[in-house]
């Protein structure tokens, strides 16, 4: 190859120099970028292994529950008591245990709710909403009113209450392999979800004046206790989720006569508590769901619940117990209303028939009807397949005043259409992503079982990927946009200052910015890993097995972060620290590009490219203007003033110029002759990594014959350095347009330095009449705009 290209050669050395010139300058960190995360993360030990996978020592200790409540609807209050056990699995004996008690969140002077953690500010100031949150629970007795705290033998046990915690003094430690059995009697009232802003509590709606529940946080609760934090005991703020461990429940509900209730896990007593025609239509919802158009069966009609709802709170004398069983479960919630219609399907979900179903109000219709039991059996099977095989009995999804929120086996969601019955898009949409999510969430965290409390994207930036593939397999054309690179981009754009990293406590993350940093921001980076850097194979297959390994375990983001490269084989250590660990941008620039071509020697190509380039240097000014006088020079008018020179062409190809080209030939290999006469064009790229982020380089090349093709190169091209760079590519074809992340792949966040030679795009300007008109309502919706062209076609609103 030596005898070929010298240019070639050259350009390879001037490349490998480039890239090793050595130290770099202090401004690279490309040695620190790239090296493994290391001390950064916990030291594998056997509780959780190097490969991310549970160790031989690993524990989780679980609780059980024996709950009975009566819910009040004329007084909107819950009374119940439950019996506990505690099984230690740990190691540790433990001379106390703590509880969760998250009603005292209500409370005045709850941490969550004082200055310190949800303050307004003189300068923005505050809305109606927070003014009115804050009155109504200034107003009213909130918390949690534990009034009986009982060993075994029904002897009273110490107990503290600190805010949302609360420890039980054991009158002996609990050693390890032991358990404790203990009851609680407690009541609290159950707050306005809308006008305090909470996750769970009651609507009233004015026009019947009746009630819908939705009831989760609601029981004193089991806090972890881990290898990892020992008692996870950090108060609930409001914002950090729920740290909880497994358990059994058998749940006991009284309710007012005709009130429908939803629950986490199974009824155990339909016969008592079904009318025959309800069990009727329960048995034909058996097994229905699987084939395409298959709808719910509609166990509770919107006719039979609207005359319910013609009842008021108080009216209905009689109360009826509704008792529920659930195994292997972190928590237990539930919904009751005389509002709700209920429908049911039982698909296949993975070889097992599972119960998909929906409770919602007439005021939910037609867009609850048609869609929300479809989606819950929609995203068991989408999750599934990418998890494990989902494992309970029965997935609710939920219509009522919490805009989304999960439980196990049961969710609480938004989306109401208009009340003529009409919707927008933006409501249907929000309806579809909000249900798959919700229900989603049985996999992250309800059996992956991470710990809110501390790391919210362990859940929800996970469940936010999976949301966004599952949309995508519901409808191809639907804006999955918390899993698209590019409406990262906003977010990633903003000033290091007003970010944290993914890596942060989920209580320290800014409200304003919690949303992109705890679910589109990770379910972003997931999506690009998928896509961009490790491929949908290696990556499918490690996501699964991580789900696999901690199903029903309690992972580490270590955990995560080690089995995804354990199980593909792929080093992603410079990945979590760029996108999980640090707040830097993803901004590649393409600075310029030198093109270079082969000296390939033929004559008849040096020289007809010598007298181009020849007759492009003559073709000055000058050389033009003096043309139109050439023929009354000396030589034009005097042949005698000739001679050979004037004749001679040094461009022509001479019998010696073909000799020497053919000796050159017939000395090369087979492999040097091709690449001699191929005509290859060298491309040296050279590229700027401004954000910080290390990242794929894709390029895009199109060609001057009109075809393109894109060059891929993966993040480890910035190893030796991830300031600049030169890149060499080599192609047959010419090159006219250069394009970086021509897909938006990588979340670039300024892609006006993307392309060579640059592309220069307009700036748009408005034209505007001499007065600018206002901004006024949004006006109807696209459903109500057809019903005022064709009001003969107008329906009856909900059905």
């Amino acid at each position: 190859m030596q005898k070929i290209i010298l240019l070639v050669t050259s350009l390879t050395i001037s490349t490998w120099s480039a890239q090793a010139q050595a130290p770099p300058p202090s401004t690279q960190h490309a040695n620190t970028r790239f090296e493994q995360l290391g001390p950064i993360l916990p030291t594998p030990n056997t509780f959780r292994t190097a490969s991310g996978a549970p160790g031989k020592d690993y524990f989780q200790n679980r609780a059980d529950y024996d709950i009975k409540a009566t819910l009040d609807d004329t007084n909107q209050k819950i009374t119940a008591s439950e019996t506990i056990t505690y099984h230690n699995n740990s190691t540790d004996a433990l001379p106390y245990i703590w509880l969760q008690v998250d009603q005292n969140l209500f409370k005045p002077d709850a941490t969550g709710r004082t200055s310190q953690t949800n303050s307004i500010s003189a300068e923005r100031g505050s809305s109606f909403q927070q003014l009115g949150a804050m009155t109504a629970l200034n107003d009213k007795d909130y918390g949690q009113k534990i009034t009986s705290v009982r060993d075994q033998a029904g002897k009273p046990i110490k107990y503290t209450i600190n805010q949302t915690m609360m420890r039980i003094d054991l009158p002996q430690p609990l050693a390890p392999g032991k358990s404790v059995t203990f009851s609680i009697d407690w009541n609290f009232k159950i707050v306005d979800v809308k006008s305090v802003g909470a996750r769970s509590g009651f609507e009233f709606f004015p026009k019947d004046g009746n009630y819908v529940y939705e009831i989760a946080q609601w029981f004193p609760r089991l806090c972890a206790y881990s290898d990892v934090t020992g008692w996870q005991n950090k108060q609930f703020l409001g914002q950090g989720e729920f740290t909880l461990i497994f358990g059994n429940y058998k749940v006991a509900l009284t309710v007012p006569n005709d009130h429908v209730v939803g629950a986490t896990g199974e009824l155990q007593n339909p016969a008592q508590i079904l009318t025959p025609t309800q069990q009727k239509r329960w048995n034909e919802a058996k097994g229905r769901g699987d084939k395409p158009g298959e709808n719910p069966v509609q166990i509770v009609t919107q006719a039979e619940a609207e005359a319910a709802e013609k009842a008021k709170p108080g009216d209905v004398k009689g109360t009826k117990t509704w008792i529920y069983k659930a195994d292997n479960v972190r928590d237990f919630a539930f919904a009751s209303s005389r509002k709700f219609i209920w429908d049911a399907l039982q698909p296949n979900v993975e070889g097992k028939r599972v119960w998909a179903m929906s409770l919602y109000p007439k005021e939910a219709n037609p867009l609850w009807g048609q869609y929300s039991t479809r989606l819950v059996a929609h995203t068991l099977r989408s999750y599934s397949s990418r998890t494990i095989a989902y494992p309970y009995p029965v997935a609710y999804s939920v219509h009522g005043p919490v805009g989304g929120m999960e439980y196990p086996m049961i969710s609480f969601n938004g989306a109401r259409p208009e009340p003529d019955g009409t919707y927008s898009e933006g409501t249907k949409n929000f309806l579809i992503s909000v249900v798959i999510h919700e229900v989603g969430h049985n996999f992250f965290p309800m059996i992956v079982n991470s710990d809110e409390r501390q790391w919210s994207w362990m859940d929800e930036g996970l469940n936010s990927f999976l949301e966004g593939l599952a949309c995508l397999e519901w409808d191809a054309d639907f804006p999955a946009h918390g899993i698209d690179p590019q409406y990262i981009v906003p977010y990633m754009q903003l000033d290091s200052t007003q970010q944290v990293s993914i890596m942060s406590s989920s209580d320290n993350i800014p409200r304003n910015t919690f949303g992109p940093n705890a679910y589109t921001k990770p379910a972003t980076a997931l999506n690009i890993l998928r896509e961009t850097v490790m491929g949908r194979e290696l990556f499918d297959y490690a996501f699964k097995e991580y789900a696999r390994r901690w199903a029903f375990k309690s992972p580490e983001p270590a955990d995560f972060f080690r089995t995804l490269e354990d199980a593909s084989g792929v080093d992603l250590d410079w990945f979590w620290k760029g996108w999980f660990f640090g707040v830097q941008p993803v901004d590649q620039s393409l600075v310029k590009v030198d093109w270079f071509q082969a000296n390939s020697q033929n004559p008849e190509i040096t020289k007809a490219e010598a007298r181009k380039a020849a007759q492009q240097r003559l073709n000055t000014i000058s050389k033009q203007r003096d043309a139109l006088s050439k023929d009354e020079t000396v030589v034009a008018q005097d042949s005698s003033m000739r001679d050979f020179y004037n004749r001679y062409d040094p461009y022509a190809v001479t019998d010696e110029d073909r000799k020497k080209y053919q000796d050159y030939l017939a000395s090369l290999s087979a492999e040097e002759r091709l690449l001699a006469e191929a005509g290859t064009n060298f491309y040296t790229l050279s590229l700027k990594n401004k954000g910080g982020i290390p990242m794929p380089v894709i390029v895009r090349m199109e060609f001057e014959d009109g075809t393109d093709s894109v060059a891929r190169f993966p993040a480890e091209i910035w190893r030796f350095n991830d300031v600049s760079i030169k890149k060499v590519i080599a192609t047959p074809k010419k090159v006219k347009q250069w394009t970086l992340d021509p897909y938006y792949e990588i979340a670039d966040i300024n892609t006006e330095d993307n392309t060579f030679p640059p592309t220069p795009q307009p700036t748009r300007f408005q034209l505007f009449k001499q007065q600018r008109q206002g901004g006024g309502a949004a006006g109807p919706n696209p459903m109500q705009q057809q019903r005022q062209q064709s009001p003969a076609k107008q329906g009856t609103g909900r059905n």
